[in-house]
Formats: structure tokens, sequence, C-alpha cells
């Protein structure tokens, strides 16, 4: 497996889209300072999921991308696609949910930045996380720690580096990594399972009273059962009497009210014929209005005849004072009243005569009479009369008219005698016929009084039917709802019971004292608690369950922890066995390339113990148990191992690293890389002008040490070094072009000597 291109688009210098194919074993990249050559090397960083903007030389995302020129614009996002040879189907990934498929010859790891720090991961086109880049990369001794890329400046950071961390730069570069994520991964299993299981514990304790509280209860329910089948027993007996008695007192009433519905309907018929009889007699008896209409007339003819009598008793009264004058007339035979004193006379009379017409008895008539008797008295003796000869009375006119008046008068008073006696007559026949009529109706009238008393005797009864069917309303209204109870007390069963007539008659006194018995019964189930059996029944099975299951989860728990302290145990051997073989080798390489740079020497890693500082949050973390905290002393977690080089220079005392001058220390650390990169190589390595400080002799040293690393791992060398240069077989020139951006330049060393030549 190789890495085959590199392509960068809007990175750092790279305004325009360039790319770096891979073919040779060692491949060079030259270019004076500024022209964006390092930028290749954090390119590389960047796609492969570096997190520390430190490492790239930035201080946020927006600084890795191309900023533009007075040429070019500036870019809104920077990417970089890394392509990879996986003919032989060495990448996988150690979780097979990612959902990325890796079956082909390629694998394209790609990486996005946008100007607002956002990033973007993908594996073949197919988006994922950054933890899934570096799943793969790992697969393939790729790790996070960096050793496959060596950046100017940083070739000694291995000798700078603490014990602690220059042992984790090992374990990196041994592919071990795999075996720390793995125990850290069940430490933190083992944590969880511990918490979980004190947590299960906890729930057991927490519902142990509440189950203790439980079976209590199902005791009571138990006893509650008991008094449930008496009650089942009562439930049979009450509900089948009180179904008899309701649908046999039901029938009963219901015919009842059938023959009284029918009873009223004939009354109501009769009365109401009776009624119709009464009105047609109020009606069609035209007697009353007619006697009434007759008495009427008969008032109006009597006060008729009363004024006829009044005006005759004022005309006899005046014919008799006018025969009295005449009666005096002889008297005074001869005498003559004067013309003058007869006309005030007669006016004075005249009037006299009009007083005595408005008056209305006779007696106050006579008074007037008498008055114009006096007045004519007195003026008769008055020198006013002369001596004459007088005419008789028949010969007086007023006389004469008087006479007639009065005959008249007397006629029609006559008349209206006659019309009386007959007004009275027929008064007196309607007056017979209206008795004879009253009679009847009273008849009538007394019929229908009985008629209205049986009706009314019918509605009675029907008041008391209706109060007889509310009281039966009442009965079975009752016995729904305790049909109903006993369905949620006994079962469902109960409704059977209560649609099942019995033989014979069913006593209220012996119902009454079944549902006593039954109230009783209720009574106790209610002070028994356990009106919710099924509830409670219920809950103690399934906190049964609960329980039971929790010692099934704690068993699996305790499991558990055994396997993954066992797991830790073996990993960690594992761990440390692999580590000290991997040192050894390590060891191995390094004093051979150690020797080779520096003519001689020894030089090699040993593994050191050093005392942990444990935090305070580790300590709050940590067991309290004895048996635990033994488990980690066994397991040495106060300590931690570490990593120290020991060199020793070749005609030299100088053994401690800070005594090293920079060539010696940039010497070791190469020689230490390269020792480390031939134990497991990685499938590629760059370095970034790692020879700056060497000098021609040691640099055509390190050229050898290119050449035998090449056959191991692919190498992207960054130098200034012909002699490094002259171990590439491509060279790849890096210029900053008019424009403002990085530019490419490529040649292989072959065609270079055939053009030289």
């Amino acid at each position: 497996m190789t890495l085959k291109s590199i392509e960068l688009i809007g990175f750092k210098s790279f305004g325009k889209k360039s790319s770096l194919s891979f073919s040779t074993p060692i491949t060079c990249v030259v270019g004076p300072n500024g022209s964006g050559k390092s930028n290749i090397v954090e390119s590389i960083r960047f796609v492969l999921g570096e997190q520390s903007m430190k490492s790239l030389r930035g201080k946020g995302g927006i600084d890795l991308i191309y900023k533009g020129s007075k040429m070019m614009p500036s870019s809104n996002r920077a990417s970089v696609n890394i392509t990879f040879d996986n003919s032989k189907k060495i990448f996988s990934f150690t979780n097979s949910g990612i959902g990325v498929s890796l079956d082909f010859d390629e694998v394209t790891i790609s990486r996005e930045v946008f100007s607002d720090g956002a990033n973007k991961y993908s594996i073949n086109g197919t988006e994922v996380r950054l933890k899934d880049i570096i799943d793969l990369l790992s697969s393939v001794n790729i790790g996070s720690s960096g050793h496959h890329i060596i950046s100017q400046g940083e070739a000694d950071r291995v000798l700078n580096a603490s014990n602690k961390d220059r042992r984790s730069m090992i374990e990196d570069a041994l592919g071990l990594k795999i075996y720390q994520y793995r125990i850290k991964e069940s430490e933190r299993k083992l944590d969880k399972t511990i918490l979980n299981m004190k947590e299960v514990g906890a729930l057991r304790r927490e519902i142990a009273p509440h189950l203790s509280f439980l079976k209590k209860q199902v005791e009571k329910v138990e006893k509650a059962r008991e008094m449930r089948e008496d009650l089942r027993c009562l439930y049979k007996t009450y509900f089948g009497g009180e179904y008899t008695y309701i649908n046999t007192e039901g029938d009963r009433l219901m015919q009842l009210r059938q023959d009284l519905n029918k009873k009223a309907l004939e009354l109501d018929d009769k009365i109401g014929q009776m009624e119709k009889i009464k009105n047609t007699d109020f009606i069609e008896s035209e007697n009353s209005k007619i006697i009434r209409e007759k008495e009427s007339e008969l008032y109006q003819v009597r006060t008729k005849r009363d004024d006829l009598a009044r005006s005759l008793g004022r005309i006899e009264g005046i014919i008799e004072g006018i025969e009295k004058q005449f009666k005096r007339i002889p008297e005074v035979k001869g005498r003559i009243i004067k013309e003058s004193e007869w006309k005030s006379l007669v006016e004075d009379l005249e009037h006299k005569v009009d007083e005595a017409i408005n008056f209305e008895d006779i007696t106050s008539v006579k008074e007037v009479l008498i008055n114009i008797k006096r007045k004519l008295g007195e003026f008769l003796h008055t020198d006013n009369i002369e001596e004459v000869e007088m005419p008789v009375i028949t010969e007086n006119a007023e006389y004469l008219e008087m006479t007639k008046e009065k005959e008249n008068i007397i006629q029609a008073v006559n008349q209206i005698k006659e019309e009386e006696r007959s007004i009275i007559n027929n008064i007196n026949d309607l007056k017979d016929k209206e008795r004879e009529s009253q009679s009847q109706l009273r008849d009538n009238e007394r019929n229908l009084y009985q008629l209205l008393s049986d009706r009314n005797q019918i509605t009675s009864s029907m008041h008391s039917l209706t109060f007889g069917e509310e009281k039966l309303a009442s009965i079975k209204s009752a016995f729904e709802m305790e049909v109903a109870e006993g369905g949620v007390l006994i079962g469902r069963e109960v409704i059977a019971y209560a649609q099942t007539k019995i033989e014979g008659e069913v006593s209220r006194s012996s119902q009454d004292d079944l549902r006593r018995k039954i109230e009783r019964i209720k009574i106790k189930l209610e002070d028994s608690g356990s009106g919710n059996a099924g509830e409670i029944m219920k809950e103690y099975d399934d906190t049964v369950e609960r329980d039971v299951f929790l010692a099934r989860e704690l068993e699996d728990l305790n499991k558990s922890i055994d396997s993954l302290r066992v797991l830790i145990q073996e990993l960690k051997e594992t761990l440390d066995k692999e580590f000290k073989t991997g040192v050894e080798k390590i060891n191995k390489q390094f004093q051979e390339f150690f020797a080779l740079m520096f003519g001689g020497g020894s030089a090699f890693l040993s593994i050191t113990m050093e005392h942990k500082k444990v935090r305070k949050g580790d300590e709050a973390s940590s067991i309290d148990d004895d048996e635990e905290s033994e488990e980690e002393e066994g397991n040495d977690l106060g300590f931690e191992r570490g990593i120290e080089i020991n060199v020793t220079l070749p005609q030299k005392k100088v053994k401690d690293l800070h005594m090293l001058s920079g060539g010696e220390r940039s010497l070791t650390s190469i020689a230490l890389l390269f020792a480390v990169s031939q134990v497991n190589p990685p499938p590629f390595l760059v370095l970034d002008e790692t020879d700056a400080a060497l000098d021609e002799a040691n640099s055509r040293k390190y050229g050898n040490m290119l050449d035998n690393l090449s056959k191991y791992s692919q190498l992207i060398v960054v130098t200034h070094n012909r002699e490094t240069m002259s171990r590439a077989q491509v060279l790849y020139g890096v210029t900053m072009s008019s424009e403002g951006a990085s530019k490419l330049l490529s040649i292989r060393l072959e065609d270079a000597n055939i053009y030289a030549k």
C-alpha cells in the first residue's frame, strides 16, 4: 500500500487546485523560503485529522483558507484530498456500523474547512465523523501522535518529551494504541458497570420494604377472596330474587296501569259526552234569556203606566179645579174680570199648572190647585171684575180639552194593563219550562258528578300506581348499581345471576336479609383494603418479577465486572508484553542507526516506573472497597511507565541528552525515529527539513538512512539539502507565482539527468 496523491484546493497559499502524485519510494519537495512548501506538509496533517491549530500554524479555520491577492480572489473554503492504494484491502473499520464501503482499490480521505470554522470529513465521497477518520487510519498504523510526520524544528521533540509522553509516542508508533483504547474503553465499561451494579443494588434495597408491604397485602387479598366467594353465593340468590321480583312486580304494575288507562279513557269519553250535553242545554235554552227580556219589557210597560197615571192625576186635578171654579160662578154672576187683570191671572195660573205638571205625586198637585183656588178667590173679591152673565162649564174649551185628554190617557192605561197581563202570562209559562229544564240539568249534573268522582278515584289509583312504579324503579336502579358493584367485586359472571328467574314467590323480607348480609361482607372487604385486589396482585407480581430481574441483573453485572477485570488484566499484560518486545526491537535498530550516524557509541531505550500523581477528580472516582483497593495496588495503578533515552557518544563521556549539541541531538532523534519506523513501518513518512542541521558528511549518512528506510515506508521529504535531493526519484518545486499563489513544478531525476547530458 502506498500514498498515491494529494490534492489541495484553496488551502493556505495554494489558491488554485494543485496536485502531487507519489509513485516512487522517495519524493522531494524543494523551493525557496516562503514559497509554501511547508504548507504541503501541513495539508497532510490537516486531511489526516489534525485538530491543533498551533501545529497548522494558525489561530482558526479561516487562517487555513486562501486569502487572495491582487490577481486572484479569495476562497470561501479550503479542502484537501488524500488518496491511498487499497488494492490489497488493508483499510478497515473497528466499528462496522459506519456505513462506508472500503471495497475499492483506492481510498480517498477528504476534509473541508469553511470560513465560519466548520469542518466536513468524507471517505470516498461519503460524509463521516472525525472519529471515523481516526478509526480508519489506525488500521494502517497512522496514529494521532503524528510520528509519521516530522516537521522542521520538531525532529528532537521525542528527545524533549517527558518519559510519559515519550512512552505514548513509542506506543503509538508500535501500533499499541489500540490496546490503550481497549483498556480505557473496558475501564469505562467497568466503572459504568460498577455504577450500574450500585444502582441495581440500591433499587433492590429500595423495593424491599415495598415488596414486604405487598406480601401483607396479598395475605389480605387471599382472605378477601374467601369473602368474595361467600359474596358470590349470596349474590346468586339475591340477584335471582331481585330479578324475579322486579319482573313480576313490573308485569303486575304494567297490567294495572293498562286497566286504569282503559277505565280512564271510558270515563273521559262519558264525561265528554255529559259535558257536551250540558253545554248544549245551556246554549239551546233561550228561556232564561227570553224571561230576562220579558221582565225588562214588563218593567218598561209598568214605567210607562206609572207615567200615564201621574199625567192622569195632573189632568184630573186641573179638571177638578175648573169644576170648582164653575161651582163658584153663580156667586159672582153678572161680574166680569177686567181684561188686564184677567191676563195676569191666567199667566200666574199657567205657571202654577206647569209646576203641577212637573210634580210626580198627587199631594203636590193638590197643593198647587189649592193655591190656585185661593188665588182665584182673592181675585174675585177685588174690584177687577164687572157684573156679567157667565157661560156654562161645558162650553169651557180647556175643560173640554182636559176631559178628552183624560179619556185618552185612561184608554192608554187600559191597553198597557192588558199588555202587562200578557207579558206576565208569558213569563210564567217560560218559568215553568225553565223549571222543567233545570230539573233535567240537575239530573245530568248529578250523573256528571258521579262520573267525575269515579275519574278522580281512577286518578288517585294512578297516583298510587305511579308511586309503586317509582318505588320499583328505585329498586331496579339500586339493583343495577348492585350488579355493577358486584361485577367489580366478583366479576362479570354476576350478570348471569342478575338475569335468572327463580321459582315461587319472592319475599321482600328475605331479600332484605340477604342484602344486609351482602352489605356486611362488602364492609369487611372495604376494611380489608383489598378492593383493588387485582391491582395489588399485579403490582406484587410485577414487583417480584422486577426483584428477580434485578437479582439476575446484579448477577450478570458481577459476572461482567469479573469479565472486564480479566479483560483489562489481559490487555495490560498483552500491552506490557508487546511494549517490551517493541522496545527491544527499537533498541536493536536504534543502536544500528546511532552507530551509523556517529561512527560508534551506544544508544538504547529503558523502561522506567514513576509514581503516578492522582488528581482530586481521580480520587473522587476511585473505588472505596478494600478488595478493589487491593486489586488497584496489585495492578500498580499508583505507578506509570515511561521511556528514558540513554546514549553514549564515541570518544566522549556525554550521556545526558541535555549535554548534546544541536547536530548531535538532531542525529540522535533521527536515528531514534528511523529505528521506530523500521520496527513498525507506517505507510509513509513525511520529513520536513529534518536534515537542515546536518553537515555534508552527515548528510550522506542521512541519505543512506533514507535509502534504507524507503524500503519499508514511502518518503516525502521537504529539503534544501542537495545530497537528500539526490536520493529522490521525483522532485516537486514550489514557487510563488506572479498571481500571489503557490505553484508546483515537478521533474523526475532520470529525465533531469538526460536533460543535463
